[in-house]
Order: structure tokens, then C-alpha cells, then sequence
């Protein structure tokens, strides 16, 4: 039997690579798809690895519609999802992006679509809250959902790489007392979801071995959850260092960030705070029914995997 051609998009990055790994080293996956990872650079390390690993590496561009077409051909499923953009345009640009490539993927007589959604924000809080590129995901979502093409949603939780780039790390309180602290506006007993970004290959390979099961599904892609105190005695434990939380007033909060995203950020905290990561609109339930395949990193395994150090 013919194995069916999994196309995907990001595939140098940390959701579309950990998928390619998944399918190339998981015996039943890799017996039932073949993979062509897209990537701008073909010539790149982790597009060369890749290639090692048993992948076709492709070159194309989600803004440049007439790349995918020779990227699509002959695909079965795609995975994929649109980057959020730090500029102010994201919506134009994702919904431009997604559109480009669902009316090639169609074009290509494409079987199923695998997709990354984020909730609804501005339908949870009943118009209250919006996050651009939440609602941006969100309504893409339903986009896609209407189209003549099987598809499966994932929708991933708050990235445990978050603590060690330059969103959200802990810093060095201002005491100068040799305490570091997570501050955010959160309470301290605000819960969110965590998942390590490289391991959502295990969240999208249940989808790939069983289509016809999650078609239509959104799973809430995660580990577990965690407070923000308990992020902060996780990371404590882990590095033998001392670690607090502090909730801040949303203004002081919001002046923290980048003037590109800083009504965005500050917005998906209070969803946090307020509503919570994964509340659906009134009277909806949460699909999720899946499980990952294969263990998952707690927060302390991601902090010891990767050396978690302070800025």
C-alpha cells in the first residue's frame, strides 16, 4: 500500500518540527505517511536534518500563493498554522496566509487539514475582551470549518519556552535580595495550561493514525496545569534558586510590554485571570476527547532538559 503524503508547514520550527519528528521516527506513522516538510531556507540545518531523517524538504512561502502550489502536489493532509505577527497586522496577514493555502490545498485535491486554533476571545467574554491574534485564529477556525475538506483542530497551551525567552521570564526582584520573580496580573492561584512547543508532534500523531475519529475535534493541546505559584516553586525547586510570584495592576502590566502587542498581552492575561485558558462561548462544551501519544515533559523535566537558567 502507497503511503499518503503529509505536507508541513513551519517544519523547521518548534510545532512543525516536533510533528515531523514524530511521524519520521513513530514505526506506524512513518509505514503510513511520507513526509515533505516546507521551509523558506531548504539549505538550513534543521531543514537538512530532516532530509537525514527521511523527509522531502521543500521550499515555500505562506505570503507567496503561487509557491504552494508545487509544495501541495499530491498531498494527502497538511498540517499547519499561521505565525503571529508582531507588527499590528496580524489579522490581515494570517487570514491572507490561511486563505492562500486552504484554496491550494483544495486545488490539490488535499484529503484533510490539520490546523492550530486559539478560543474565541471576543465570544467568551460576550464582546467585553479581544485579542487580535486569538480571534484571528479562532475565525480562521471557522473559515476552514466550512470548506470542502476534512479537518481537525489543535489548540495549544501556554508554551513552557515562554519562562526561558524573552516573553515571560523570571526576573531579579528589585530589592536586589537575590529573589527572582514571575509578575504577571494574574492572581497567584490563576491556573494555565503548559506544554513544552517541541513535543506537539505527540498531540498531532493520534490525528494522523486516526482521521476519521477527531474530524472536526479541537484538542486542547497540554501537559497539565499549573498555578503561577506553583510555576514559580517548580522553577525554585529545579535551579536552587529563590523564586516568587507577584501580581501586578493591569496598567503597570501592560507598560511592561512592546508597543506592537501590548494591548494583545495584556488582554490574553485577563482572559487568563477572568476567564481562563480553554472557557468556551455560553452553552458550548469542550470537544477535546483525544490524548497525546507518549509521555509528556512536566514543567520541572522542561526546566532540567533545558538547563533552565536565569536572564
Amino acid at each position: 500500500m502507497s503511503k499518503k503524503l503529509l505536507v508541513i508547514f513551519g517544519a523547521t520550527g518548534q510545532q512543525g518540527g516536533s510533528v515531523a519528528n514524530v511521524v519520521l521516527s513513530d514505526p506506524l506513522l512513518s509505514s503510513q505517511y511520507s513526509v515533505r516538510a516546507i521551509s523558506r531556507s531548504t539549505t538550513s540545518l534543521k531543514a537538512q536534518n530532516l532530509v537525514i531523517k527521511g523527509a522531502e524538504v521543500v521550499s515555500a512561502d505562506l505570503n507567496n500563493p503561487p509557491s504552494l502550489k508545487a509544495a501541495l502536489e499530491d498531498t494527502h493532509t497538511v498540517f499547519a498554522m499561521t505565525s503571529t505577527i508582531l507588527t499590528g497586522d496580524t489579522r490581515e496577514v494570517e487570514t491572507a496566509q490561511a486563505k492562500a493555502l486552504c484554496t491550494a490545498a483544495i486545488a490539490a485535491s488535499a484529503q484533510y487539514l490539520i490546523w492550530q486554533t486559539l478560543p474565541l476571545v471576543l465570544a467568551i467574554s460576550s464582546g467585553k475582551l479581544s485579542i487580535n491574534y486569538f480571534d484571528t485564529k479562532a475565525n480562521i477556525e471557522q473559515y476552514i470549518r466550512k470548506l470542502p475538506i476534512k479537518s481537525a483542530f489543535y489548540c495549544p497551551a501556554y508554551f513552557m519556552q515562554n519562562f526561558t525567552n524573552q516573553l515571560m521570564p523570571p526576573r531579579p526582584s528589585p530589592a536586589n535580595d537575590g529573589i527572582y520573580v514571575f509578575a504577571t496580573l494574574c492572581k497567584p492561584d490563576t491556573r494555565i495550561p503548559l506544554i513544552d512547543a517541541t513535543e506537539m508532534g505527540k498531540w498531532i500523531a493520534p490525528i494522523l493514525e486516526s482521521p476519521d475519529q477527531y474530524e472536526g475535534k479541537v484538542l486542547e493541546a497540554m501537559e497539565g496545569w499549573y498555578s503561577w505559584e506553583q510555576i514559580a516553586e517548580v522553577v525554585s525547586d529545579i535551579t536552587g534558586k529563590s523564586v516568587a510570584y507577584q501580581q501586578v495592576p493591569d496598567e503597570l502590566f501592560k507598560e511592561w510590554m512592546l508597543p506592537a502587542v501590548k494591548d494583545d498581552m495584556q488582554g490574553m492575561f485577563v482572559f487568563y485571570r477572568d476567564y481562563g485558558f480553554y472557557s468556551k462561548p455560553s452553552g458550548q462544551k469542550s470537544e477535546n476527547s483525544g490524548s497525546a501519544k507518549g509521555k509528556l515533559s512536566s514543567l520541572g523535566e522542561f526546566c532540567k532538559k533545558v538547563k533552565f537558567t536565569f536572564p
